[in-house]
Formats: C-alpha cells, structure tokens, sequence
C-alpha cells in the first residue's frame, strides 16, 4: 500500500500551481512560434509577438502570464493501492494546495473565485475551492492533471444535445464566430462526444490537458476518424479568417483535442471548450517518495521574438486628450497611451449604475477621460502594480451608454464588442480601443503609477487610476462605428480562400 501524505500532496499541487502561473506548456510556445512566422497578418502578427513576448518576460519573472489566474481544475487518477494519509477530505487537502500556491507572498495570484453565485457573489481570497474529479485506477500511484483556467475562455464554452445524424463540424464552425475573440485566440479547442451533458463537457475540459501535435498528425495523416475529425475542424477553423485576438489573420486556433464516450442510441451530446492565450495545465504523478516538483523549461526554448511597439503607432497624450484627436483615429490604427487612465470592470459599473440610479454622486469624474477593462494581480517587492491585462469588453455593454453619458471618451478592453455598444460609440463619436489578452505581463510595464480612486472595498475590482507610457493598444472600434473584429475577419477569410494560404500546423 502506497501512502501519499497530506503534506506532499498539498505541496505538489501548490508547486504545480505556481509553475503554471509563470510557465507555458512548451508544446505551445512551440506552436506559437511556428503561428507567428507563418503569420502574414500585420496585427494579429503583433498580438502573437506580444504574447510570445510576454511568455518569456513571465518565465523570467516568475509573474502570472496572465491577470486572470484562473479557476483550479484538478483531474485525478488515485491508484487503488494508495492511501491519503489525512483525517481531511481529498477535495480539503486539494484545496489547502490551491490556497497555499495563490497565497504564496513571493507570486500571489488574483483571487477570483466567488461563493454564492447567484446572489451576493462573495470573493473565497484565496481562490477556492477547486473543481476535482476523481476516477479510482488500478495501481499504487496517483496520478495528477492540474489546470488554471481563466474566465474569458471559460466562458466561451459550448454545449449541444445533437440528433444523432447532426454535423459536428457544422456546429464548430457555427460557434467559432460566436464566440467572438474574448477567449484570446490562438489557442486550443477542446471537444468533448458522447456520454450525458455532464459527460461531454467533462471530456471537452480533460482533453485540453493534452499536448498540440498537430503538425505531426498532419505530418502522417489520420490513422482513425476521430484524427481525420481534428484535422477537418482545425482547417476549417483556421480558414475563417479569425485569427490572433480576432485581428483577422492565418492562425485561430493551434489544435483540436477530441475525446468521446458511448452514448445513448437517440442521443450525441457535444461539447467544445476553448483554451486561451495563457494555457496552463501541468501533470504530475505521486508514488509515496515525497512531493513532486516540476522541472523548469530553458528559457533558451522560447523563440527569438521580441516585441518592440510599432514606429507608426500614434502617441496619444491622454492627459490633453479631447473629442476631435479622437475622432482622428481610425479602426486598426496602432496607438501608445501616455498619462492617466482610470480602470473600471464589472463590480465597479454595477455599482456606478446603481449609484446612478439613487441619485447618489460618483467618486471618479469620467469626463474626458478613458477606462481600463482591467483586475490586476496585486503588486509583489518594487512593481507598481502586477500583471494587467484587459478583460473580456463584451460584458461591459450593458454599461456602455451610461457611461459614455459620463463624458468617457475611449474604453480600452479585449476581445470584440456588441453591436449596441458599437452603436452607441458611434453615436457619442467615441472609441473602444483593444490591448492584447495573454500579454498582461508585458503591458504592466507600461504602467508607471497606480493608485485606488473609489471602490477600494471591491479590490481587484476597484476603480484605480493608472499613469501609464507607451501603453499598446489597437483602435478596434473607431468614431464611426467600423469595427476591426467585424471587418478583418472577412477579409483574411477572402485572402485565405482566394490565395490557397494554408493555415499553420
């Protein structure tokens, strides 16, 4: 009998926890770079350099890849021949790990998960509890998948409950566009067939644990019809045009993992959850010798790739900033953000609008100034502020004319937007400017002071107001309403059918 203590445990998942904040799977900076040489998009070229970029500041640094440090999703594999020695459940002593790791003071990470989901939505500070499961094997080890998944790619999940002759590349490719870019393309698709609901989203989660080896299926051709299915969905993917952050360009997605499961004679439930920018996932196995940890890559591994802002991009004082300067910018334009900015994400609009609403005064006059979508990991030794990346624009919508009321002259979020808020930017003669999602490292080097201004009580949810230089961002969204994830898609998706242009692999 193999006895796996609480204490190894708990420090392999809090070690694994912290590698994956810092270090991507090698098998996707790999991708990555291959995407990113092969790219003939200019913009979506850029994003995948800020990413690359990025990754290695993060390996470097020992500092999240991304803001969004994810909800803890642990697959285990438990031997039968082992024991966990505790008098605490399995899922407590997992959870102690996930606490201990985001607590950690050398790289604490963002707390984002929140109790009581449906009413009061409290923060747990310490991001649990995890989401386990648990399969008993045969053997005398356990074996440990662990994973950090962010929101905005979270939430791009889809499920269906097919009829049995129903296509599942039709469907992909039905969704691909819906989902829009706040999952922070490229990146994986998970897909999960057969089995129940519950099942097959299970099977879409646990298949992106998998390493991208696409080239090399390609390399030597489908051996069964689920390789034959990758293949399809991953070129038929890739032919939309989509491209890194939806700047429209060749690569979309890197590779398509597919698990399935018997089913039910009337049934096929289908399920595809996307993996962003910042995948992290890691595996280890315990056999009663002790906690594991795991190896660092080399950092001589990343490719030369640099990210240097663009000479043509437009500098933009912000603290001078008026109507007409932003009614010069135009939808793909580069721009560098200099001055103060405020910051502003979901709990803070929320209680704008209902502070609105009781007649009640703002604490942050929003005239003539700019808001970043953004909840920041907090500062660690002499950072000004840790890792800042946006946050998924769409769910600000709702808000958005309220907000443009206030005098707001620009947004800077990720991903695309709606078209009531596109709408009423065009309308207030406004813009929605785009930062690079899996970059949050390397864009809190722009940021250069930072202090709370309203809300404190919120945290990571505050309203600060940042003093930033060279802050990169992309016009996605211009003062007449043209909009770069509507309009750059459709012509890649033009260029790659009319050129022949093969998607990477």
């Amino acid at each position: 009998m193999t006895v796996i203590t609480e204490a190894d445990l708990i420090e392999s998942v809090a070690d694994a926890l912290q590698f994956i904040s810092y270090y991507h799977p090698m098998d996707y900076i790999r991708a990555l770079g291959v995407a990113y040489e092969a790219e003939q998009s200019p913009a979506a070229k850029d994003a995948i350099a800020q990413i690359l970029t990025n990754s290695r500041m993060c390996a470097e640094g020992h500092r999240p890849i991304c803001q969004d440090t994810g909800i803890v999703t642990i697959f285990v594999k438990w031997g039968q021949d082992c024991r966990l020695e505790s008098t605490r459940s399995l899922q407590e002593v997992v959870d102690e790990g996930v606490r201990k790791a985001y607590l950690n003071p050398e790289n604490k990470l963002r707390a984002s998960i929140l109790a009581d989901p449906a009413f009061t939505r409290r923060n747990t500070k310490d991001n649990t509890p995890s989401v386990m499961h648990v399969e008993m094997v045969p053997g005398n080890t356990v074996s440990i998948d662990v994973a950090a998944k962010g929101g905005g790619s979270e939430n791009k999940s889809k499920f269906k409950m097919m009829n049995p002759s129903d296509s599942i590349v039709d469907w992909v490719l039905e969704m691909i566009p819906q989902m829009g870019a706040g999952w922070c393309p490229p990146g994986m698709l998970g897909i999960g067939i057969g089995g129940t609901a519950e099942k097959s989203m299970i099977l879409a989660k646990q298949s992106l644990m998998g390493s991208i080896d696409m080239a090399q299926l390609k390399a030597r051709g489908p051996r069964n019809d689920i390789e034959a299915l990758r293949i399809e969905i991953y070129d038929k993917v890739n032919a939309l045009g989509i491209g890194a952050q939806g700047l429209g360009g060749l690569s979309t997605i890197l590779d398509v993992k597919i698990f399935d499961w018997p089913t039910h004679a009337a049934s096929k439930p289908v399920a595809m959850i996307p993996n962003c920018a910042a995948t992290r996932h890691a595996h280890f196995v315990l056999d009663g010798s002790g906690p594991v940890y795991l190896e660092a890559p080399k950092l001589e591994e990343w490719p030369d790739v640099n990210w240097t802002p663009d000479k043509a991009a437009i500098r933009v004082d912000l603290d001078t900033l008026t109507p007409d300067v932003v009614q010069t910018w135009k939808h793909g334009d580069r721009l560098l953000l200099n001055g103060k900015m405020l910051t502003g994400r979901d709990a803070a609009h929320k209680r704008i609008k209902d502070m609105l609403d009781a007649g009640e005064p703002l604490p942050v006059d929003f005239k003539g100034r700019v808001i970043y979508y953004v909840g920041p990991v907090d500062p660690v030794g002499a950072e000004v502020v840790g890792p800042a990346g946006p946050t998924t624009a769409t769910r600000m919508d709702k808000f958005t004319r309220m907000m443009l009321d206030q005098g707001l002259l620009a947004m800077v979020g990720k991903a695309e937007r709606g078209g009531d808020a596109t709408k009423a930017i065009a309308e207030a003669k406004s813009a929605y400017l785009m930062a690079v999602g899996g970059a949050a490292y390397l864009v809190a080097r722009a940021i250069k002071g930072s202090k709370v201004v309203g809300f404190a009580d919120l945290g990571m949810e505050a309203i600060y107001e940042f003093e930033v230089s060279d802050f990169p961002v992309t016009v996605a969204v211009d003062s007449a309403g043209e909009n770069v994830h509507q309009l750059a898609p459709l012509v890649w998706r033009e260029k790659i059918a009319r050129e022949g242009l093969l998607t990477p692999a």
